[in-house]
């Protein structure tokens, strides 16, 4: 008798830490809002600006209730949650966007992330009903939906982000901090599965790409434009000038390729950006850059009748890279935004590069007078 009955109690404490274990976790998909509350069979922390997802998925009519939530970045932004059905990243995204209007009441409204700068008012390609939102005392908006998916497909591309306003109902533009930039990722929403995709790869191509082309085409390039025109003024540099301005110009050249092959690389992670005249002048630059680089293979010697019009077209190609490369670089600083500081340090940089060029080319007229009265003062002597 007493063995059963031990059995029987071990199976009844059994039988009420699953109950109480399923009771658990299903609490943690429980949303109470004031006078109400909802609960869903999944839900998810998302990695970045402190949002979360809940949702419930019917398998037979691939309809799922989901409830995003997140705080706006300013008390009149705006939190918004989507489904990009053809890709990762932003441009393309279906979403589902909600702020406050002037009256205090909360909407949510459904919109087409075209490109970067082109967000509109818009249906989505799958079918969204009982759209809500809600706004709590801490701040935060939550977003209620129901989406019928495209072909059932339960394992979809997910992007969810804040901003900080809305004007005539099409919401600002939203910070480019790390945090919203790794705004996005994957949710299988049959599994329960959520993953944050880390832009940290992106990210780091991005700076890759903003310092390899600092360094070559703002820097190195001007560098060594610099040594060609002014150390050859110095007979006792001769042919050290030379090496040393074909050491700057090959190797800046060779880091800019690097640097516009990260930039044809971040360009194919971000179709639909427009971007048009910084794409345009780094191709022109790779052009350019890529012709001097031929042009020297086919120098004429210093005698040759060709070598004043080499001379024209080598300067007149090389000065245009420098021009275009410091507009370009300015560009790529006002598209990545980063701290001010980057910014400052290139201007301090050019701006000492081309303080040392307006000495060395006043020191270089000078001495070129002089010479030439020399030599003046020489042939009347030989007369």
């Amino acid at each position: 008798m007493g063995r059963p009955l031990t059995v029987g109690v071990v199976a009844t404490v059994l039988l009420l830490f699953a109950l109480r274990w399923h009771a658990a976790c299903a609490q943690t998909c429980l949303l109470t809002f004031p006078g109400e509350s909802k609960q869903y069979t999944k839900c998810n922390d998302l990695p970045k600006l402190g949002a979360t997802l809940s949702w419930t998925y019917t398998p037979h009519d691939g309809s799922v209730d989901i409830a995003f939530r997140a705080t706006p970045a300013a008390t009149n932004g705006w939190v918004g949650w989507g489904i990009n059905p053809t890709k990762t990243g932003m441009v393309g995204t279906q979403a589902l966007i909600a702020f406050r209007l002037t009256n205090g009441s909360t909407i949510v409204n459904t919109y087409d992330v075209q490109s970067y700068s082109n967000v509109t008012l818009s249906n989505l390609s799958f079918t969204v009903t009982n759209k809500s939102a809600t706004f709590e005392s801490d701040g935060a908006i939550t977003i209620f939906a129901t989406l019928i998916l495209p072909s059932n497909k339960t394992n979809v591309n997910q992007v969810w982000q804040v901003g900080s306003a809305v004007t005539n109902m099409i919401p600002d533009a939203h910070a480019m901090s790390n945090n919203n930039q790794q705004s996005l990722g994957t949710v299988n929403l049959e599994q329960g599965t959520s993953t944050g995709t880390s832009s940290l790869p992106h990210q780091t191509l991005k700076n890759r790409h903003g310092v390899l082309n600092v360094v070559s085409w703002g820097i190195m390039m001007p560098i060594g434009a610099m040594i060609a025109r002014y150390a050859k003024t110095f007979e006792s540099a001769d042919p050290a000038w030379f090496y040393l301005h074909a050491f700057c110009q090959s190797s800046g050249y060779i880091i800019g390729v690097s640097g516009w092959a990260t930039g044809l690389k971040l360009g194919s992670y971000s179709k639909g950006t427009e971007e048009k005249s910084h794409r345009r002048i780094g191709i022109a630059l790779f052009a350019l850059g890529t012709l001097q680089v031929f042009a020297l293979l086919a120098r004429p010697k210093k005698d040759h009748k060709l070598r004043v019009y080499w001379n024209v077209y080598h300067h007149s190609v090389g000065y245009s890279v420098i021009v275009l490369s410091i507009i370009n670089i300015f560009k790529g600083y006002d598209i990545l935004d980063p701290e001010k500081k980057w910014k400052h340090a290139y201007i301090g940089v050019i701006a000492s590069l081309g303080g040392i060029a307006l000495i060395l080319e006043v020191v270089t007229w000078i001495i070129f007078f002089q010479r030439r009265s020399k030599n003046r003062s020489k042939a009347v002597g030989s007369v």
